[in-house]
């Protein structure tokens, strides 16, 4: 059986929604992701095109309010920005959560590129975050 993770980040819109994606792809023998914010926003539109760049197709997902999982049980939950960190609703139990705190690329400023490779670099710092502790678990 698929252990639930849940993510959270404040808005629900890059790096929750990111995280998601890759352990939905990469992870999905293993690990079933679902994410959600505290205060949700839509899908940024860099964090769509930047996990479509690796074949990961995350145009069709929503924002979501972590009310919606009031009822749902999950093995772990993975905070991934400090915001989701101290609102981490209190419904979750005492079940495993970790926080990896990461910057959020959506205050990334410059030309397109550059607010891309912002959006990359998370991508990539997720990921790798992602392998150094589900591979193998």
């Amino acid at each position: 059986m698929k252990k639930q993770i849940l993510i959270l980040c404040t808005g629900n819109s890059c790096r929750s929604q990111i995280a998601e994606g890759l352990i939905n792809h990469f992870f999905k023998d293993n690990y079933e992701a679902f994410s959600a914010g505290s205060n949700p926003v839509a899908v940024n539109p860099m964090a769509v095109k930047v996990m479509a760049e690796i074949g990961i197709d995350i145009s069709k997902n929503k924002s979501k309010h972590v009310d919606v999982f009031e009822n749902k049980k999950f093995d772990t939950v993975i905070t991934v920005c400090d915001n989701a960190k101290e609102s981490c609703p209190v419904f979750l139990g005492k079940l495993p959560k970790y926080h990896w705190g990461f910057n959020d690329p959506a205050t990334a400023k410059g030309t397109e590129e550059e607010i891309l490779n912002v959006f990359r670099k998370t991508r990539d710092s997720i990921f790798n975050k992602l392998k150094l502790n589900l591979t193998n678990s």
